[in-house]
């Protein structure tokens, strides 16, 4: 069966796809991560350092971790030699997979009792920094790809 032929996109779309898929929950975790560091600030505020260190090295550690992600799906998608793809050929299966696991972590991870406002504080901002990175990195690649 040709999957191509469900929902038909460009190349450049499929980047665009990737912009989204990366930022926008990259926006969220931030935002929530900024609120949970709030909220810890509010209550113990000598611990808000500790977090942003705690943040910065998760941003780091995850934007180097993505970047082969980036690297592999950008290349990918750009040598697609078809001039349509199926709108969901911008992951492999592989790819899919590890999304399905990483994002089933994270809501696992707010179902988890007892967890304190600490860990949201220090990982999530890190994390949905890191993720919007990503979906920057990508914006710049479609940006790249349409000037072709």
């Amino acid at each position: 069966m040709n999957t191509d032929k469900i929902i038909p996109v460009n190349r450049e779309h499929l980047l665009l796809m990737q912009v989204l898929c990366w930022l926008a929950p990259g926006i969220v975790i931030t935002r929530k991560g900024i609120l949970a560091m709030l909220t810890v600030n509010e209550l113990h505020p000598e611990r808000v350092w500790w977090l942003t260190l705690i943040a910065v090295a998760v941003v780091v550690c995850f934007s180097l971790m993505f970047n082969n992600f980036i690297i592999r799906y950008t290349n990918r998608i750009l040598s697609f030699s078809e001039r349509k793809k199926s709108l969901f050929a911008f992951f492999d299966v592989k790819g899919y997979i590890l999304i399905i696991f990483m994002m089933g972590l994270g809501i696992s991870l707010k179902f988890i009792p007892g967890m304190p406002a600490e860990f949201f504080a220090g990982f999530y901002p890190g994390l949905g920094l890191a993720l919007s990175i990503a979906g920057i990195r990508y914006l710049i690649s479609w940006c790249r790809a349409i000037k072709k």
